[in-house]
């Protein structure tokens, strides 16, 4: 099918879009409250991020530790190397593991005992945690807020940190890591990242390596916790039938317990500028594709970020790159690329090919031509038009749940952008010019400097 088949289906988002914009306006939709508010525990301003919704009897709060994500694996451990050479010195998968231990229940009541606590009330608690941030999410019925954060104090205080439970948790990393050994887009991946973000934190795969999770001592989980649950990495995210000032006031007593410690230190990583290529050899009948570049544009210009990266690659089929590489020429089965602008660790732009392994050579340089002419040319009308229609059309569908508005919020304080900064892309986005957007695709030749990792056949 035709770019313009795929054009006219995103014509009718734009009537949803519109519809949506024009009862935002005229206050048919409610609007939502975008100022910060916090809360004050043992002199410590924590950020809180709240919408009050009673639609259903239930709440839902989450306690987010910034620096408790991957990429400050190698900072958070017990005996911390300044310049790590590798995933082991780098203890890659700390955090991955620290909050694999933590759905380990408390130490007091073990892994099932404290599971059946929190089903007995229809409570769900997950740790997990990303790039960033160790996360602590708790959802309930409104009836059983009490009981649900007495349960999150308890893992807070007591977590399961013994050997055994370590090594249950090492055990279940590892064969997960073995089992990746033949996932070739993850290989592909992994490979990309270890030349793309070189002498970075990022370098190495959050899940760490065999040898590296089995470096990782119950010492470095304990540092780990100590350096992370502290007042002054907290943000609370918190939302649904439960009035603010009450679930300031709880929150304020339960969490005094925490000890203030110290923020992080937020790093600025640069990806590599000068194109390289790296090749695994597998046992497969395809090649996997894997490449990034770097891009360099300030966070507040993500909306046009955003128009780009959907003409270019994000968008399937109607994309450049999905049109000339898959449907014109039938060179792959999947072809994409996205552009990340939003960040204010990292920034660049990353896509991935699935082709046969006669055809891999010549996907790859009609992937380089097709971004050439978008730099030198930009995108049409016809595309922009697309493009707004598309992103206009599906911004109601990214804040249907609460836990999606939470999380968008809470995304934008994460890079020092108002909490309805999503919003305010959106009205930018729909005054976009064509001349605008082609302008800063002009600055951006930056993103042609592709490093590829390829998996092939042996």
């Amino acid at each position: 099918m035709s770019r313009r088949f795929y054009i006219g289906v995103f014509g009718f988002l734009i009537f949803i879009g519109g519809l949506y914009m024009v009862l935002k306006s005229n206050n048919y939709i409610e609007s939502e409250d975008s100022a910060l508010e916090y809360v004050q525990i043992n002199g410590v301003d924590v950020p809180l991020i709240f919408e009050q919704s009673d639609l259903i009897p239930v709440g839902k709060i989450e306690l987010v530790f910034e620096g408790g994500g991957s990429i400050y694996d190698a900072i958070n451990a017990k005996d911390s190397l300044p310049n790590p050479k590798n995933a082991t010195e780098a203890k890659a998968g700390l955090a991955n593991l620290a909050s694999a231990l933590l759905n380990e229940g408390t130490r007091t009541l073990g892994n099932i005992a404290f599971a059946d606590k929190l089903e007995s009330k229809a409570i769900t608690l997950d740790v997990g945690t990303g790039a960033q941030t160790l996360s602590f999410d708790i959802s309930f019925l409104r009836e059983h807020k009490d009981f649900a954060l007495a349960c999150l104090v308890d893992l807070l205080k007591d977590p399961n940190t013994t050997q055994e439970s370590l090594e249950k948790v090492k055990t279940i990393a590892k064969a997960t890591i073995l089992r990746k050994e033949n996932d070739f887009d993850y290989v592909a991946r992994t490979n990309l990242n270890a030349i793309f973000f070189e002498n970075t934190p990022m370098e190495y795969p959050s899940m760490g390596s065999v040898e590296s999770v089995d470096s990782i001592s119950l010492g470095d989980i304990e540092q780990y916790l100590s350096q992370n649950l502290v007042l002054n990495r907290l943000i609370i995210v918190a939302g649904g039938d439960m009035e603010i000032q009450e679930i300031k006031d709880q929150l304020a007593k339960e969490l005094s317990f925490l000890p203030l410690g110290t923020a992080p230190t937020k790093p600025t990583i640069k990806p590599r500028a000068i194109p390289k290529e790296i090749v695994a050899h597998k046992q497969t009948q395809q090649a996997y594709i894997h490449f990034a570049s770097p891009f360099d544009a300030k966070t507040k210009e993500n909306y046009k970020t955003k128009v780009m990266s959907f003409v270019l690659g994000a968008s399937g089929f109607g994309s450049r790159i999905m049109e000339e590489v898959r449907v014109k020429r039938g060179l792959a089965y999947s072809a994409y690329f996205s552009i990340i602008g939003g960040s204010d660790v990292v920034n660049y732009g990353v896509g991935y090919l699935q082709t046969g392994l006669d055809s891999k050579d010549k996907a790859i340089k009609v992937v380089q031509e097709v971004m050439q002419e978008f730099i030198d040319k930009g995108i049409t009308q016809e595309e922009l038009d697309a493009a707004k229609a598309f992103l206009l059309g599906s911004e109601p569908l990214g804040e249907e749940t609460l836990s999606q508005r939470l999380n968008v919020k809470l995304m934008n304080y994460m890079r020092n952008l108002p909490l309805d900064n999503h919003k305010k892309d959106i009205a930018k986005i729909a005054h976009l010019s064509l001349k605008e957007i082609n302008d800063f695709i002009a600055k951006h030749p930056e993103i042609l400097k592709l490093s590829i990792s390829f998996v092939e056949e042996q």
